[in-house]
Order: structure tokens, then C-alpha cells, then sequence
């Protein structure tokens, strides 16, 4: 199984933390973020590993270099336009799509004790093109799940609005927050949209129409988004 690491982002949240450095190389515990995912992916024996750059790439490049954390590590280059997340995993797919084997998308500031076989085995079974990690967590806005965990649309109870991919065959409706990590078959290179720069959950919304797209409800008793100041500090009490 091979894996991408979304470490791309500006990381607009954590401002004087990166202000001089990208986040993925904002430290928790004595560890960069990117060395977490990185040492996440290989103890769980993924070892070809796809890293995209865009701010202060060559901090992450130089990172990159100076450590050998026993995996080949490849670079998907975004410096000249940030791609978000379905434009990224689009133009990394060169590097990812040489395998008939699920591909993990993994965010760097992602901190979690998710087993990925147990991910692995639900999206074997299911034969889902695309099985997102979720939880049952405060956030505001949601991917709402139908009584088989299959996908059928999002909400944001802030605003109230709402998206149908399709309706559900009944009124159980469970509402769950993306966790940042998802396993996706190879066949979803072949449907990407031809526009460069797009979201994966428009993506994956889209998809859920006419394709299988499942949910992995997630209970393990580690996942942080260390992207926010708040969860940031929280990481670092724990990590300490």
C-alpha cells in the first residue's frame, strides 16, 4: 500500500508557528508533524510514501534529506499553486497509481492510534472506491452517513446548508466529522475532475452519486487535528 501525506497546507491557524516554517514542521513532542505521519505510515509497514510541498518547500526538502526514516519518500511538487487537497492527490497520482492496491491519504496534521489494517480490512469488504475515517465529534460541519455507513451527503449546522448526493433509503442518518485520513482504490485516479485545483470532499460528494463511497467510524482513543492552536497546545501536553 503506498500513501500521501497532504503537507501542503499554509497552516494560516497556527500564525507565528508558521510564519518561518511550514506545518509540517511544527514540533509536538520533540517530533515534527511530518515526522508523526511519517513514523505513523511506516510502523504500520507502508513504506512508499508521496510528500507534497508548498510552503517553504525546501524546509521540507532539507527535513527530508537529513533524516532516513526507511521509506521512499517522493516529493509532489505544488510550489508555484497550492492545489487543495483533490487537486493534490490529482497531481500526485503518477506517483501513486502504479498499483492495484488502496492508496492512503493521510493529513499531516493529523495525530491519531488508527490501526490502518483494520481500515484496510473494511474497505476490502466493502469494495468501496473510497472509505473515509470519521468520528463522532463536535465540529460544524458534518458527512452524513445512512444505517450501512455509505455516504449520502454533508451539512453544516452553522449555516444550515446542505448537500444531497443521494437520499437515504431511511430516516437514520448519522452525522460524523472527517478525521483527515481515507483509503481510496486506484480506480478513483480515472474519475478525477478535469479542473487542476478541487476539494476531496466536493470530490468525494460528487463520487457518492454513482459510486460507493464508505465510512470508517472510528473509535480509536488517539486523534488530534494539531492544525489549530487550541489542539496544538493539547497535542503538546500529551506529546510532552
Amino acid at each position: 500500500m503506498k500513501a500521501i501525506i497532504f503537507s501542503a497546507g499554509l497552516g494560516t491557524r497556527l500564525q507565528e508557528e508558521t510564519r518561518r516554517k511550514p506545518k509540517a514542521l511544527v514540533e509536538v513532542g520533540g517530533k515534527s508533524l511530518l515526522q508523526h505521519a511519517i513514523e505513523k505510515l511506516t510502523n504500520e509497514g507502508i513504506h512508499e510514501i508521496v510528500v507534497n510541498v508548498h510552503h517553504f518547500p525546501e524546509l521540507i526538502l532539507d527535513f527530508l534529506k537529513r533524516n532516513d526514516f526507511g521509506a521512499d519518500i517522493k516529493i509532489s511538487d505544488e510550489t508555484n499553486k497550492l492545489l487543495e487537497t483533490g487537486g493534490a492527490l490529482k497531481k500526485a497520482a503518477p506517483l501513486l497509481r502504479r498499483t492495484d492496491e488502496p492508496v492512503l491519504l493521510y493529513n499531516v496534521d493529523v495525530l491519531s492510534n488508527i490501526h490502518f489494517g483494520d481500515l484496510l480490512s473494511g474497505h476490502t469488504q466493502t469494495g468501496a472506491l473510497a472509505t473515509l475515517v470519521v468520528r463522532d465529534r463536535k465540529t460544524q460541519r458534518y458527512l452524513r452517513f445512512d444505517a450501512d455507513k455509505r455516504l449520502v451527503g454533508w451539512i453544516n449546522r452553522k449555516t444550515g446548508i446542505r448537500r444531497i448526493s443521494i437520499p437515504p433509503e431511511s430516516l437514520a442518518v448519522f452525522d460524523m466529522a472527517f478525521s483527515g485520513i481515507s483509503l481510496v482504490s486506484p480506480g478513483i485516479f480515472d474519475l478525477m475532475p478535469e479542473q487542476e485545483r478541487f476539494s476531496l470532499t466536493d470530490f468525494y460528494l460528487n463520487l457518492a452519486k454513482d459510486h460507493l463511497i464508505k465510512g470508517f467510524f472510528d473509535q480509536s482513543d488517539l486523534w488530534m487535528d494539531a492544525g489549530k492552536p487550541e489542539s496544538l497546545k493539547k497535542a503538546r501536553e500529551l506529546f510532552e
